[in-house]
């Protein structure tokens, strides 16, 4: 094994674009990536371009009629079929949709090859993580699931505990929703309350089904949940989770949109809380899953300010260099923020909250906070299936 990490980058990633005014803008894959590089931190990881997941690979998590709609909507986007989900407000058809979808699918699914093999110990695609798409329909901004697509082909090539924790702000619905009945993967999904957020999902008795009831995993935090409460919650599930099930590979998603600038949810998380997670979660993978560990971006629509930050510290842990909180970030990067977003960019890797602290749950349950009732709810709900007390 190499040891070293890998980054999964290809600037035609930056082509899923939904067009003007949509949240999901293009530029904060571009910004994420000047920033690495801006930081050095390209000399620290070896960046890889793979090729578009084939038909094949495509069809291991989703339907061969639904391919063949998004290929249809990409050649002529006025003739997207809404029944898939396209050619709505979430998400639009637009020219070549198919291609840089496969694209992104394929810059997982050869990371988690890469990890798997041993080319790498750690592979990050701070592109991927769209994981609302579901096998017959796109959703949530997402076309191709490349999460699932990435733990469906870990599956096909031997792999029989695979852990899925995916701490965006909406509910990591379609990689539940792919492994539903397959006790190989665990999955485990932290998320704003389905009350209030899309898709209205991820309720604590959402468990699994069949001979995998128990390998669905969900933590419905109240909205306003800041950085103390989002970390209490996190190591009060996914570290005895995950040691438990013993997963041959780690695979994360981490979507920047639990941050308090983030304008489509509701959960007040900083930058420096992002980054605990981030390390708690490189951390897991080497004491759960032997060092393999697969981490993708997600959501995040604070596109300036949050996301490059928040995936640029993720690279820099997985490279094993992890990017100090106080550092300050060049002029040259923000003068390309300014060139590109007339916008001004942030000055230093954190929000100023670091380091942040939390109280374990073994300090004590408050019956009385919706936190810790949430909590518990999760782990009533699920750590009996698995033979653990709640």
């Amino acid at each position: 094994m190499s040891g070293r990490a890998q980054l999964m980058w290809d600037e035609a990633v930056t082509e899923y674009d939904f067009g003007p005014g949509h949240p999901m803008d293009p530029v904060r894959l571009t910004l994420t990536r000047k920033l690495i590089g801006a930081l050095g931190l390209d000399r620290e990881v070896h960046a890889v371009a793979a090729r578009p997941a084939g038909e094949s690979t495509l069809r291991l998590v989703h339907r061969a009629d639904y391919i063949e709609a998004v290929k249809a909507a990409s050649a002529d986007p006025g003739a997207a079929d809404t029944s898939y989900g396209l050619g709505t407000l979430d998400d639009p058809a637009f020219r070549g949709m198919h291609e840089v979808s496969a694209l992104i699918a394929g810059q997982s699914v050869a990371a988690a090859e890469a990890v798997w093999h041993g080319e790498a110990l750690h592979a990050v695609n701070f592109a991927g993580g769209l994981h609302h798409a579901m096998p017959g329909a796109a959703s949530g901004f997402c076309v191709y699931n490349d999460a699932a697509l990435a733990i469906a082909r870990l599956l096909e090539l031997g792999a029989e505990r695979v852990a899925y924790v995916d701490v965006d702000v909406h509910h990591g619905d379609g990689v539940q929703a792919a492994f539903w009945e397959d006790p190989r993967v665990l999955t485990i999904s932290l998320h704003e309350h389905p009350r209030t957020l899309f898709p209205q999902t991820g309720w604590p008795q959402e468990t699994g089904a069949g001979d995998a009831e128990g390998s669905a995993v969900n933590v419905a935090l109240p909205a306003g949940t800041g950085d103390a409460g989002w970390l209490r919650a996190f190591h009060a599930v996914v570290p005895e989770l995950l040691a438990d099930f013993r997963p041959q590979v780690l695979v994360t998603q981490h979507g920047a949109d639990t941050h308090f600038e983030d304008p489509l949810a509701h959960l007040a998380v900083s930058l420096d809380a992002q980054r605990a997670v981030q390390l708690a979660c490189h951390d897991l993978a080497h004491t759960c899953a032997g060092g393999k560990w697969v981490a993708l971006g997600g959501g995040g629509y604070a596109v300036v300010d949050v996301v490059p930050r928040s995936w640029t510290h993720l690279v820099g842990i997985a490279a094993g260099r992890p990017v100090e909180p106080e550092t300050v970030i060049p002029q040259s990067w923000r003068q390309e923020v300014y060139a590109r977003t007339r916008r001004v960019g942030p000055l230093r890797m954190t929000d100023g909250r670091w380091p942040v602290a939390w109280a374990d749950w073994e300090a004590g349950y408050d019956p009385a906070n919706r936190l810790d009732q949430s909590i518990l709810a999760t782990r009533r709900a699920v750590f009996p299936l698995r033979g653990l007390l709640a």
